[in-house]
């Protein structure tokens, strides 16, 4: 349990890191001083939301590490599968519902290149030799998690991995304002 407290507050970290882009300003002018305040805060608060959204997506799927995996399942109790590993931690975290299967929910949100992943983004594979047959939640340094298959367990692995790499079919972002 002290193993699962520390990989959770580690992929927190990351996972903020990762959330907030490097941001740099030019010393301004006088005249300019109100405009880049005010501009200054609106990119502090965007940034706090993309943070408190990559945290809480991040924290919730990792509460889920060890669930095993069942065909259909929407439930801790029955089990998870991939796409109702995401279903739930989107519910859960963001009150945000999403269609049932990774197919279906890789239709949902805004398409985003693999360069611009953030925490909380969907990827998409295609392990059942069909496009967006399975997806994961992205957590940030390469890593995502998701419910395998089969005699497995909610777990984290990493993207880099040949197998995951040769089958990525993609990536979305899901807005919570599309989805309530």
């Amino acid at each position: 349990m002290i193993i699962k407290s520390i990989l959770r507050n580690l992929l927190i970290a990351t996972a903020l890191c990762a959330a907030v882009p490097a941001w740099c300003t030019d010393a301004a002018a006088p005249d300019q001083l109100t405009v880049q305040t005010t501009v200054q805060t609106t990119v502090m608060t965007r940034i706090q939301e993309i943070k408190d959204r990559a945290s809480n997506l991040v924290t919730k799927a990792v509460d889920f590490i060890g669930t095993r995996y069942q065909r259909g399942g929407n439930n801790v109790e029955q089990g998870l599968d991939c796409s109702g590993l995401v279903r739930l931690v989107f519910k859960d975290a963001l009150n945000v519902n999403l269609p049932r299967t990774a197919a279906e929910i890789s239709r949902t949100g805004e398409k985003i290149d693999p360069s611009e992943l953030q925490p909380g983004d969907l990827v998409f594979y295609n392990t059942l030799k069909r496009g967006f047959s399975h997806v994961g939640i992205y957590l940030g340094d390469n890593k995502f998690i998701h419910s395998p298959s089969a005699g497995g367990q909610v777990r984290i692995e990493s993207m880099e991995l040949a197998y995951w790499k040769k089958r990525f079919n993609g990536a979305r972002r899901i807005n919570e304002d599309d989805h309530h």
